[in-house]
């Protein structure tokens, strides 16, 4: 059976006040999955050169920093990838910092927005149960001395508080499992990050001593 919008708009009225903060909250959490859709799909897509880094394929220095050139500097993994060609040539542990500190950068950049879907989780609930307290004592209220002064008002009651706390339990549901996949995806990126500059560093250093053992 399907709805009107009128009819959707008269069911969610029927759920009381507390449906309207819990519709804010849904669109606050809409908007933040959008945005984390759009960083990820745009800016944390491993790069093919990159990848085949990580799978022990020989990719040359100068390829690495062709790519680096050429490549959307605002990507998260060229960001990276140039912080340690433009550090390669002084020391191992500086070039070292400068790529942890620059994965600590990425790391905050990827995890914007995450504490918001986390508190939604938490709140969405936390909110139906209260329109379901209201809605109960809006039900309550109706039995007066003589017995049940309003069947249809009981009924109403009863309905606001159902439907607050479905509506709060849709928006947590829909929160968590949007907070738990970007939070993967952000654990999985750092994970590559960790591993390219690994292998870009013990090249760097394995080239070093081989530079030192000629000399």
């Amino acid at each position: 059976m399907t709805f009107s919008l009128s009819q959707s708009l008269s069911l969610l009225d029927l759920g009381g006040p507390l449906v309207w903060p819990l519709l804010a909250l849904a669109l606050i959490m809409l908007v933040i999955l959008i945005d984390k859709t759009y960083v990820f799909w745009r800016f944390v897509r491993m790069p093919t050169p990159l990848r085949h880094l990580l799978s022990d394929a020989e990719v040359g220095w100068n390829d690495l920093e062709r790519y680096a050139a050429a490549a959307d500097p605002q990507h998260h993994y060229v960001r990276f990838l140039r912080v340690i060609l433009k550090n390669r040539g002084k020391p191992a542990w500086w070039t070292e910092s400068r790529a942890g500190d620059e994965a600590v950068r990425i790391q905050h950049d990827l995890g914007r927005g995450l504490w918001v879907l986390e508190t939604i989780v938490t709140a969405a609930p936390l909110l139906g149960l209260l329109g379901t307290i209201y809605g109960m004592m809006h039900a309550f209220s109706l039995f007066g001395a003589h017995g049940l002064v309003d069947p249809k008002g009981v009924t109403a009651g009863v309905a606001t508080a159902l439907i607050a706390t479905a509506v709060g339990l849709a928006v947590a549901l829909v929160a968590l499992f949007g907070f738990n996949y970007f939070s993967r995806l952000q654990a999985q990126t750092l994970d590559d990050l960790e591993r390219l500059g690994t292998r870009l560093l013990d090249r760097s250093r394995l080239e070093a001593e081989s530079a030192e053992e000629r000399a």
